[in-house]
């Protein structure tokens, strides 16, 4: 039988798209993970340089702060990497070696591909903390607080940093322009519980022929939440008082830690809520302290 030729035509069009080799590239060379590094959103440009460790991300911050003030030191930290890459596409992640992984197989720890380590989420950073130090935090029932009314009470003030505190964060951080945003889109996240009870209704569905287009977007009403805001820092002067921690504890505890990140935020943000802070003197000079712990926990 004989073989089919390819038609001219199509031969003359190939030639213009010849075939080339090139000779083999050798993959890069891994770099094997020696120390915990904790992935976060990048630090703000600070004057100071001990200060570029410290992620400008509350979230990020708050994670910082937890590890530092388990006693943890020599932390690295990076932040080249985009929250896509992260696990759930949200940061910050904590990558650790593969010997001090939370894995329990031994087989898996000296397979292939163990030297590029574990990558963890933020929900099993406390998990990795226990085992690290060989302590077991869940078996405290008042999770470091002096009495169950202070642990009872510690809930009603993370709810009130995550929301008021967080919300008075979003509407006075500077937005960027038009352009950028067309330029460099960024996905949104779904507002959490206890931000969606501080906005206000949505506006009613439109009548007439614009009904077809239903209503979208939120309502913020920006004097109510700075109003709630002056009185929620009020209230975390007044309980601090002179303690070392809040609430009275001992040690420091995952609200002081949060509290922490969000009054560090403040401090480097707009005058219209940072000067709330800075009138309250104990408030500036705890956060001072604390960012001294914080940032002895970690290296580039």
């Amino acid at each position: 039988m004989p073989s089919l030729a390819v038609p001219a035509p199509i031969v003359a069009f190939n030639s213009y798209f010849p075939l080339k080799s090139h000779p083999y590239i050798k993959p890069l060379e891994k770099t094997i993970l020696k120390a915990p590094t904790l992935w976060i959103r990048p630090p703000r440009t600070a004057l100071q340089v001990t200060d570029t460790l410290l992620s400008a991300d509350v979230e990020c911050l708050k994670w910082q702060a937890y590890l530092a003030l388990r006693g943890l030191k020599s932390i690295k930290v990076r932040w080249d990497i985009a929250p896509e890459g992260a696990i759930g596409g949200s940061l910050p992640n904590l990558h650790v070696p593969m010997e001090e992984s939370l894995v329990q197989s031994e087989k898996l720890k000296h397979s292939a591909g163990a030297e590029d380590g574990e990558l963890l989420a933020a929900h099993s950073i406390p998990t990795w903390v226990d085992m690290k130090l060989k302590a077991d935090s869940s078996s405290d029932p008042l999770e470091g607080y002096i009495n169950q009314e202070a642990r009872v009470e510690s809930r009603a003030w993370v709810s009130l940093l995550e929301g008021v505190v967080h919300a008075a964060l979003l509407v006075t951080r500077p937005q960027p322009s038009y352009l950028y945003t067309l330029l460099f889109p960024e996905a949104m996240p779904p507002l959490s519980e206890s931000l969606q009870k501080i906005l206000t209704a949505p506006p009613a569905p439109l009548t007439g022929l614009w009904s077809v287009l239903p209503p979208t977007g939120v309502r913020i009403n920006t004097a109510s939440i700075l109003s709630q805001y002056k009185d929620a820092i009020i209230s975390l002067s007044t309980r601090l008082g002179t303690d070392k921690w809040f609430l009275g504890s001992s040690e420091p505890t995952p609200l002081d830690a949060l509290a922490f990140a969000y009054l560090h935020c403040i401090l480097h943000s707009s005058d219209t809520i940072r000067i709330e802070v800075t009138r309250r003197v104990n408030l500036v000079a705890w956060e001072w302290r604390v960012r001294c712990l914080v940032r002895e926990g970690f290296t580039r």
